[in-house]
């Protein structure tokens, strides 16, 4: 072996050990910063701007954005759009929804956020309404087949998105999917039963769709869609049956929490998660504040709970709070 290609060898071997002390200060730096995480519980946000009943909410590029929602209880919708920055924890406005509306649905595909159904008071919309990033601009898109308010949006692997169950005078069964990029509607298989107020979330490729208030109140009833089969099944119903929920998937893991009851009485505070796996629900740590018909979204595996009520026909909220698995 020459000079030379001892010189080397023994640099590269310098190299490798840098390397490698680099990699356990990396990793040791990420298991402090894991260990300073509380894990299963909640925190606070700042506070909207003003107290709302279920706005529509999802994830926009680094920003959660909520749409409509209502004032008070008359059922009578908002326009304002208000956009949440989690990571300076402040809030700004955007551009107002065309048209007021409450109790719609939102989802996010391609860096545009599309905003499904709703109520004007009495009236019941199917209209889609799309805000472009880069624009900062709303359009019309076509109307879903089914008119219905307090329906779940969930969007699917190949950015279709599904609107699920919901309420136009009566509880809907009806999924209907939604190509963006043809902006064309189907009909899919519906829920194996109707409801409104439910959580749903996508785990695995499934679409999960727990609680909700049925024909028959409050039952936990709790569904898996396959989107390629076109077939739901049922899976185990929540123990704490309730509608108006704050939750969505993380992981392998749909998360509910708070709602109501149906009793009249106060949102209640248990917060829950399904895992689709293995067909079982945990108890995790009471939400801060019970609340019902609050906006959810999750971003950067948590969940976000906004506004809402506390109690049926009770005070609005205007807090933010925040589950960490």
């Amino acid at each position: 072996m020459t000079r030379t290609q001892m010189l080397w060898n023994g640099a590269s071997r310098i190299g490798l050990v840098c390397i490698a002390m680099l990699l356990s200060l990396s990793v040791s730096s990420a298991l402090a910063q894991d260990s300073d995480i509380s894990h299963d519980s909640w925190s606070s946000g700042a506070h909207m701007p003003k107290a709302i009943l279920a706005p529509a909410a999802a994830v926009l590029g680094k920003r959660i954005i909520l749409v409509g929602g209502a004032i008070d209880w008359s059922n009578i919708g908002i326009s304002d759009t208000h956009i949440y920055n989690p990571a300076s924890n402040t809030w700004s406005k955007g551009p107002a929804l065309p048209t007021p509306i409450f109790a719609a649905a939102a989802a996010v595909v391609n860096n545009v956020f599309y905003v499904f159904g709703g109520q004007q008071g009495s009236t019941y919309s199917n209209a889609v309404w799309a805000y472009d990033l880069q624009t900062k601009t709303w359009s019309a898109k076509s109307p879903m087949p089914t008119a219905r308010a307090e329906l779940a949006a969930v969007v699917e692997k190949n950015n279709t998105i599904y609107v699920v169950g919901g309420w136009n005078g009566s509880r809907v069964s009806n999924v209907e999917s939604y190509n963006p990029a043809t902006d064309t509607w189907m009909e899919e298989t519906p829920l194996l039963a109707g409801k409104s107020g439910l959580t749903a979330g996508l785990i695995g490729g499934w679409i999960v769709a727990a609680d909700g208030y049925t024909d028959y109140g409050d039952n936990g009833d709790n569904e898996g869609y396959n989107p390629f089969t076109n077939a739901w099944k049922s899976g185990a119903p929540d123990p704490t049956a309730r509608d108006g929920t704050c939750g969505g998937s993380i992981g392998p893991q749909l998360y509910v929490a708070s709602g109501y009851q149906g009793n009249g009485g106060s949102a209640v505070t248990l917060t829950e998660s399904f895992n689709s796996f293995t067909n079982t629900w945990t108890t995790l740590a009471d939400i801060q504040q019970g609340t019902l018909a609050a906006g959810s979204a999750v971003y950067n595996g948590q969940l976000y709970c906004f506004g809402g009520a506390a109690s049926y026909v009770g005070t609005l909220l205007n807090n933010v709070q925040i589950y960490q698995p």
